[in-house]
């Protein structure tokens, strides 16, 4: 039997509650059915849990799950960051698990947001009343700037946006866990209403409810409770660098500038002796197709301006060289915040062990990716492995 090194952190349960809207339950109610179904995944009790941390934007202080799943005395660490928060407790919990804190650890990641667009506070962010009148608080006026940009830059027409969205419903629909399950076809969304030029309706994914948790454990214990286990072979985090173009800071000074994308990417790859080219599985982060496109290439995992071509070919389809959101990503499945991250593990994992939920990625795939960005310009990537 593969046994591990003594430091190295694996993936041993998932559990998931369907995303979407639930008006049924409260988002507290979700992340506990995610959790136990991770727990049972894993083949471990809560008790059993040395280590926890849990997110959410709105929906409550993970912490105070213990009152439902026991008062274990468990250390559970609560984190808030933005659409970085689930890949942040995967993080917390490795390092916890690393330095010797425990040897199995959970990480719990849960929104329940109401219908409409997001609704930040200006001040929240640094910025005075000012911003919010111009109408740059809402993110989709960001994300379609930036975006109309990007195409100009790369000859990248805006056909390709549709495609994005396009692949993202098919995968959806196929997808037991996916909000969206209707494929829409490229005409359709093309002549879906128009948001924030170049940006369409379906273009744009939508705040969502849901769950999402997963056990983590280390060294040979992985080995004893899972027959598959998925190595966690690095996880990076990036703030932004100055003058970079973010949500919430939309502007650039002259010269060259760096995403956090760019910059955790990097880190991500080097620390797992990995190269973009061998991902065989990607999640990337959706929040709107132009966002999908942007990030392919800023993560390594395409060259800018190769992406239409890529769409074209079916080359980030299930069954193309390079499967993107196989699960539908943000487009179809919404952006519960906290608990968006950890979707993209669950995913990949679950790939990665040959048990996807929705379409498996043919061939075995070893090698998988995920990313997330978000306001005011924070990313998170990781490699995950077999």
């Amino acid at each position: 039997m593969t046994r591990a090194r003594s430091d190295e952190v694996y993936v041993v349960g998932c559990g998931m509650h369907p995303f979407g809207r639930d008006e049924t339950v409260t988002g507290m109610d979700m992340a506990e059915r995610a959790v136990r179904e991770a727990l049972r995944d894993a083949g471990v009790a809560w008790a059993d849990i040395g280590y926890a941390a849990g997110g959410s934007d709105v929906s409550g202080k993970p912490d105070t799950m213990v009152g439902r799943l026991g008062l274990t005395g468990v250390p559970f660490v609560n984190v808030q960051n933005g659409c970085a928060t689930g890949a942040s407790t995967v993080l917390a919990v490795a390092n916890a698990l690393r330095a010797g804190e425990a040897a199995l650890g959970l990480a719990v990641g849960f929104d329940k947001h109401g219908r409409g667009a997001f609704n930040a506070s200006p001040a929240r962010y640094g910025l005075g009343d000012w911003y919010a009148e111009t109408g740059m608080m809402l993110t989709t006026q960001f994300f379609a700037l930036k975006t109309r940009r990007y195409l100009h830059e790369h000859g990248i027409s805006e056909r390709a946006l549709a495609m994005a969205a396009a692949r993202a419903f098919r995968n959806g629909s196929e997808h037991p866990m996916a909000w969206r399950r209707k494929p829409l076809t490229v005409q359709e969304i093309l002549d879906s209403a128009e948001v924030s030029p170049p940006l369409t309706q379906y273009m744009f994914c939508s705040p969502g409810q849901g769950a999402v948790a997963l056990v983590l454990a280390l060294g040979d214990r992985a080995f004893d409770l899972c027959e598959r286990p998925v190595r966690l072979a690095s996880v990076a985090l990036r703030t932004r660098r100055f003058g970079s173009f973010e949500v919430f800071a939309p502007w650039l000074p002259p010269g060259p500038h760096r995403s956090p994308t760019v910059d955790a990417a990097e880190a991500v790859f080097r620390a797992a002796d990995v190269r973009p080219a061998d991902v065989q599985v990607a999640q990337v982060q959706d929040t709107d197709s132009g966002s999908e496109l942007i990030h392919l290439a800023e993560t390594g995992l395409c060259g800018h301006g190769e992406q239409e071509e890529l769409l074209a070919a079916g080359e980030t389809d299930p069954t193309g060289r390079l499967p993107v959101n196989t699960d539908g990503g943000c487009l179809a499945g919404g952006e519960p915040v906290g608990a968006s991250g950890l979707r993209q593990f669950h995913e990949v994992v679950r790939q990665l062990q040959g048990r996807a939920p929705g379409a498996q990625v043919p061939g075995g795939p070893r090698v998988g990716f995920t990313h997330v960005y978000g306001a005011p310009g924070i990313s998170a990537c990781s490699v995950l492995t077999v």
